[in-house]
């Protein structure tokens, strides 16, 4: 299977709010604007976020920023490694209120707050300001992203109607502080982050794959970044290894081989010249039933390992999960 690669900007919608076939592909960079996925066409089914990550060696830390037209959901997450404690405050609003997401990637910041939560996500020329703010527990975290760094953005197109456009970005270096219960953590350099960046309009009940990782093995600098199941059928997949900053498009679906019974069990992700299994520490579990808005979520962290088209690598920290949101 061969994916177009996308050189030049590019809309990601029609004036009349249909997907621009002319969007269609993948890109090193991000190169497709969405300014049409602003809640006035098909209300209801336009979905908006950005999510970070950021695994330090004594710590792992996540936020959410996102917009659904109808809720805004939105969640920060810390989490100490040594003893498996966490802080977190997740909150859905109800309609949508008191949330800014950018109409493109890196055109202005991503803003939340509610009682108990506030997140701010600020683009820099070469960095990303991450703050973050709950009770008992904080972050303020810088990201670094080189201007030749690639990423992988992917538009999957499930119809017309139906598409979505998401930024993959992983092994990008960070550095800051995380306060915890008055105590102040420092982000050291070993340090990554990766980023989900999405906008489109979904269909109402999916279910995806994805998996992360980002560290140096063998004296190069690896980023792992699989998906799999909700791009099934469409052309698209949203599979690559980035290697010393430059991103190994596989352009053809990856098998997932795990039990979700036994989630802290090896994850297996192989095809396209990949063959990696993730090995789990912690699962994070997210349920949320709100009837017509429900979740479900298991994300186990964990150390990768294997092999890419002859480059072996272990020693990966990231994640993989299993989601079904009806949303």
């Amino acid at each position: 299977m061969t994916e177009r690669e996308l050189t030049s900007p590019v809309s990601l919608t029609l004036e009349n709010g249909r997907l621009n076939p002319d969007a269609i592909g993948f890109a090193r960079t991000p190169l497709v604007r969405t300014g049409g996925i602003d809640g006035r066409r098909s209300w209801g089914r336009n979905k908006r976020w950005e999510y970070w990550n950021v695994i330090t060696p004594t710590h792992i830390v996540a936020l959410t920023v996102s917009s659904l037209d109808y809720a805004a959901v939105h969640e920060v997450w810390v989490f100490e490694r040594a003893t498996q404690r966490t802080w977190g405050s997740s909150a859905t609003v109800l309609p949508a209120r008191d949330v800014d997401l950018p109409g493109t990637l890196g055109d202005g910041a991503a803003l939340a707050r509610t009682k108990d939560l506030a997140i701010a996500v600020t683009p820099g020329a070469r960095s990303w300001r991450l703050f973050a703010e709950i009770p008992r527990a904080s972050f303020d975290i810088t990201v670094r992203r080189s201007p030749d760094h690639e990423c992988l953005a992917v538009v999957v197109p499930w119809s017309t109607r139906r598409f979505q456009y998401t930024v993959k970005d992983v092994a990008l270096p960070a550095h800051g502080t995380i306060a915890i219960e008055g105590v102040t953590h420092q982000v050291p350099e070993g340090s990554w982050a990766v980023l989900d960046h999405g906008r489109g309009r979904w269909p109402y009940d999916v279910v995806w794959n994805w998996g992360a990782g980002s560290g140096v093995s063998g004296g190069r600098t690896i980023g792992i970044q699989v998906g799999g199941r909700w791009t099934d059928g469409t052309g698209s997949t949203e599979n690559g290894v980035v290697i010393d900053g430059i991103l190994h498009k596989i352009s053809e679906p990856v098998t997932w081989d795990y039990d979700l019974s036994r989630p802290l069990e090896p994850w297996r992700v192989h095809g396209g010249g990949l063959d990696a299994v993730l090995t789990p520490f912690y699962d994070k579990q997210s349920r949320m039933n709100l009837g017509v808005l429900s979740s479900r979520t298991d994300q186990c962290f964990g150390v990768w390992s294997g092999e890419f088209d002859g480059v072996r690598f272990d020693g990966i920290e990231g994640f993989a999960e299993d989601v079904h949101n009806r949303w």
